[in-house]
């Protein structure tokens, strides 16, 4: 599985046409505590930039954009009963929803590991 990061602090995991999307831990640590999760539905198309899912915190209501285009395939139904994974397990348990690829080629456009390591340094 490769791992991939947009500069509005999403990640997305890929595996084949098959990715898994969530924020950075830097982004839920900017939030403050998670206190709910809209998550899409099953089903509902994306495109790359789109706000498919709002992470609300004590702080702010944030919109999490999708990195890629695709069908939404799975939400993270965890979160309902427990957002504050967000928090506690962003980048693994904490993730947001599932989607298929659409456009693989989206991928190119994102960071790897160390590009948004060094991102998030000049902040």
């Amino acid at each position: 599985m490769t791992r991939y990061f947009t500069e509005d602090h999403e990640w997305i995991e890929v595996e084949g046409d098959a990715g898994t999307v969530g924020i950075t831990d830097y982004a839920q640590s900017q939030l403050g505590d998670i206190t709910y999760v809209d998550l899409p539905e099953a089903g509902a198309a994306v495109k790359k930039g789109d706000a498919p899912c709002v992470v609300d915190s004590v702080k702010a209501a944030s919109d999490v954009y999708s990195p890629v285009s695709g069908t939404v395939s799975e939400s993270n139904a965890a979160l309902a009963d427990a957002p504050e994974l967000v928090n506690t397990d962003a980048e693994t348990g904490g993730w947001l929803f599932r989607l298929t690829l659409s456009d693989a080629g989206e991928l190119a456009s994102l960071m790897d590991a160390d590009g948004y390591a060094e991102f998030v340094k000049g902040l």
